[in-house]
């Protein structure tokens, strides 16, 4: 061995790898992610909420949250049932609820109570924390206006109090019979060294080699082996805060009482004073945790209080990652778990599990499939939307090629002169392939799968779809569409959502990659009206708002249609009700059910105008009202438009086929479709 490498041996050092992920896991797998979020998203949820139920359910081979959540959730009912916790717990916040539930009745009803007053008191309930223990210390000090409610929650702190009190006392009673004059006289001196160097900490004069003295004086009385004040610091006022938490829903002559017990079981009324004292350090020094809130036990197994302290760190343990776990609250994320309580809980596997989801997470992002808007809300990227329209236009084209009469039809030709370049080829292409580019993608990808010249001269060529290319024309028809999408609120209740936004996808995915020259306008009309981009719409959540309003939609498709003169306008409608509000002058939206004659009247003179600017109007009809059809009949017959009442499975097949159909000079609907897709492969190339 060199010099240079016995000084570089002797330099190194090795250890056990303790932080961060595992160095040599495998890179995870966004196969399975990217396949649970695109089939949620095309179900109709938004990308957030794809992406979250994605990291509840986990997948094949990976824990969620759902099962840490679960494995939280056995732990604290296994303490609970093991340390009297469950059954009280029960009644604790079915008393809590009433009293709460008594309280905003009172409220409600209470006219002579002052506005502020009331503001204060609705605030206070709608702010209580989410577990019950920390809910009745919150009240603790409420005033109440309801008797019954003041009476039920009376009756929780008289419960917490006797329980809490008796346990407490019969732990610190039996811990003193068992010590020692000098076992007393050590702890004295101990609280009296602590209390000073934690006060010196106050001032800020304590140093360093302070601790290493009291720790080398007192150090048989802390395991955790602490080194520094702050690290004893945060051991010593979490254990004190959850002492704290045992006591807090007694009276204050509980309390007193306990004490008393306390100092004659210990015999020095200056050991008492010192546990004050070191009380009031921990919560000057450390504010920030949780002094209040309670847990009461109704186990077989009593604790007292160094156990009882022990079990509350637990419990408090467990309730903040059931929080963090369930990332309910608004901004939540993975990072906000905490990693060394989740492995101290449920073991070093659960914390494993976690930070693959933070990978997987982050590997999403960094993909470029998913990614946080400025709101903080998740967003699929444009490339995502791509992948999820071209499934979905699979689907669209799989399913209108099964359709009578239509699989079979080839027209030879084009739509425009040849530009000479060649591409992939789209669903909906009528353009003349190019062979020789076709045979020759075949080819080179049978090569890379492992064929051989002699294999390939032996079985020939297999094509597939992807290996397609077609001939690029010029001076194609170009087209100004508007998809006006109901979003009103019985389109989400009558399970109409999904299959809008799909169809306003698929209808998007046909336009932006085989009729580039096309102008699409998605229009989404409820209450009132808004365009919006296809990542905006996929995303949109169910809206409950009632109100139809077609004539705000109808103005901004006429606005739409008249920046495009030189295009030829298609209209197509998709609802499930009749108009039942308008856009007023003013720019106020009024609404009326059952449909304002105005209402009606400003609809058909949108949809008219429409017709003026040319446009060939197809209306989409769900659902089966006698009304909404004879209304729709009437509309579509003013305006020579037509009318298609599709199944909900075949709406995107229906708009896809009007969109062709139209665009070539048909009629919308099924009649225009015929012939439109030349030189589209059969269902056959499809499974290659």
């Amino acid at each position: 061995m060199s010099r240079q490498n016995r000084r570089l041996s002797r330099a190194s050092r090795y250890g056990a790898y303790v932080d961060g992920p595992d160095p040599l896991a495998p890179p995870v797998d966004l196969s399975e992610a990217l396949e649970a979020i695109g089939e949620d998203v095309m179900a109709g949820y938004s990308p957030d909420h794809a992406l979250q139920e994605f990291l509840r359910r986990g997948g094949a081979d990976q824990r969620g949250l759902d099962d840490l959540a679960r494995r939280v959730a056995e732990k604290r009912r296994e303490l609970m049932q093991k340390h009297n916790l469950d059954g009280t717990l029960a009644e604790v916040k079915e008393l809590l609820d009433r009293a709460v539930l008594e309280e905003r009745k009172q409220l409600a009803r209470d006219v002579d109570l002052d506005d502020g007053d009331r503001a204060l008191a609705e605030l206070t309930l709608d702010n209580l924390p989410p577990s019950p223990a920390a809910a009745v210390s919150e009240l603790n000090g409420y005033d109440w206006q309801s008797t019954q409610a003041r009476e039920d929650y009376e009756r929780i702190k008289d419960l917490l109090g006797r329980e809490l009190l008796d346990q407490r006392f019969a732990g610190m009673k039996n811990a003193l019979e068992n010590a020692t004059d000098a076992d007393r006289e050590a702890v004295n001196e101990m609280l009296d060294d602590l209390n000073g160097l934690l006060e010196k900490r106050q001032q800020g004069v304590d140093t360093q080699q302070d601790f290493d003295d009291f720790m080398a004086k007192h150090g048989e009385h802390f395991p955790e082996n602490p080194s520094n004040l702050d690290e004893l610091l945060d051991t010593m006022a979490q254990r004190s805060a959850a002492a704290q938490r045992m006591l807090n829903s007694m009276t204050p002559e509980q309390r007193q009482e306990l004490m008393q017990m306390s100092a004659q079981a210990f015999g020095s009324p200056q050991l008492m004073e010192a546990l004050d004292r070191l009380d009031g350090n921990l919560q000057s020094l450390r504010p920030g945790e949780d002094w209040g809130g309670s847990t009461p036990m109704d186990g077989e197994q009593g604790v007292g209080l160094g156990d009882g302290t022990g079990v509350f760190q637990d419990l408090a343990d467990l309730d903040a990652l059931a929080e963090q776990l369930a990332q309910s609250y608004r901004g939540s994320n993975l990072d906000d778990v905490d990693l060394d309580a989740l492995s101290r809980q449920l073991g070093d596997e659960a914390s494993v599990d976690l930070r693959t989801l933070k990978e997987l997470e982050k590997a999403l992002r960094d993909s470029g499939v998913v990614q946080r808007g400025t709101d903080g809300a998740l967003r699929l990227t444009p490339k995502a939307m791509r992948q999820l329209g071209k499934a979905l236009l699979r689907d669209v084209a799989e399913s209108m090629s099964g359709r009578q009469g239509q699989r079979d039809t080839r027209h030879a030709g084009a739509a425009g002169e040849r530009s000479g370049a060649t591409r992939e080829w789209a669903f909906g292409d009528t353009e003349p392939w190019d062979v020789t580019r076709t045979v020759t993608n075949a080819v080179v990808r049978t090569v890379g799968e492992g064929g051989t010249a002699a294999s390939i001269a032996r079985d020939g060529v297999r094509l597939q779809i992807g290996d397609v290319e077609v001939q690029e024309t010029e001076d194609r028809t170009q087209a100004c569409v508007a998809l006006l999408v109901d979003t009103s609120f019985s389109m989400a209740m009558d399970g109409r959502w999904v299959p809008m936004k799909r169809t306003a996808l698929a209808l998007h995915t046909l336009i932006s990659t085989r009729f580039r020259g096309d102008a699409l306008e998605l229009i989404a009309f409820g209450r009132h009206a808004e365009s919006m981009q296809i990542e905006e719409l996929t995303a949109l959540d169910a809206q409950y708002a009632k109100g139809t309003n077609l004539h705000h939609a109808l103005l901004l498709a006429n606005r739409h249609f008249r920046k495009h003169p030189n295009a030829q306008p298609v209209l197509l409608i998709v609802t499930d009700g009749e108009p039942t509000s308008h856009l007023e002058s003013s720019g106020e939206v009024f609404f009326s059910y059952p449909p304002h004659p105005v209402t009606i009247a400003l609809s058909v003179r949108e949809l008219e105008a429409s017709m003026r600017l040319g446009a060939k109007t197809t209306f989409f009809r769900l659902g089966e009202d006698p009304g909404l059809a004879r209304f729709i009949d009437q509309m579509a017959r003013k305006v020579d438009g037509t009318v298609v009442a599709p199944e909900l499975d075949d709406l995107g097949v229906a708009v896809v086929e009007s969109y062709l159909g139209s665009r070539r000079g048909g009629t919308g609907g099924g009649a225009g479709f015929d012939g439109g897709f030349g030189g589209w492969p059969g269902r056959g190339f499809w499974a290659g």
